[in-house]
């Protein structure tokens, strides 16, 4: 068990490279670390499939590992169960905040809702929920654009998947 902690705190520091100041912990895409033998084997899970970051998360968890001393390990990106925004954690929801990311609110009922009313998104620079979307599509395929109607700043929406 021990092992698998060492892990866990040299790839602590991987960032994604889309919203820079969430870790890929924070983002809960490491679903687990397991030995076999002395090899650790890093189980991971994409936001969403096709992510184009994975890519650069994959190599910048390669580089983690090797800069660190561990030169044998495997990387296995799994797509059942889906990821989901419940997965990230309570620190990486406060870190979008405060980034200007309106964070997905835990066990949204509007996960994988393509029609209807659109989720009351808060504003993360004024806190207001007078708000309205913009774009369903912000910088990334995972953020939605919207507009705060009262202090008229855009922003993103980290989408509820």
């Amino acid at each position: 068990m021990e092992k698998e902690a060492q892990i866990l705190n040299i790839l602590s520091g991987v960032l994604d490279p889309e919203v820079p100041v969430l870790s890929i912990q924070d983002l809960g895409i490491i679903r687990k670390v397991e030995m076999e033998g002395k090899k650790p084997i890093i189980t991971i899970t994409p936001t969403y499939s096709g992510c184009p970051a994975m890519t650069v998360i994959e190599v910048e968890m390669r580089a983690a590992l090797l800069m660190a001393g561990i030169e044998e390990f495997e990387i296995k990106t799994v797509l059942s169960p889906p990821w989901t925004t419940d997965w990230i954690s309570e620190i990486g929801l406060k870190k979008l905040k405060d980034y200007g990311i309106a964070p997905p609110e835990k066990g949204s009922k509007s996960k994988r809702s393509l029609f209807g009313e659109e989720p009351k998104v808060v504003c993360p620079q004024c806190g207001s929920s007078h708000t309205e979307m913009v774009s369903r599509f912000g910088s990334t395929a995972c953020k939605a654009l919207y507009k705060c109607l009262d202090c008229k700043e855009p922003f993103d929406y980290f989408k509820c998947i």
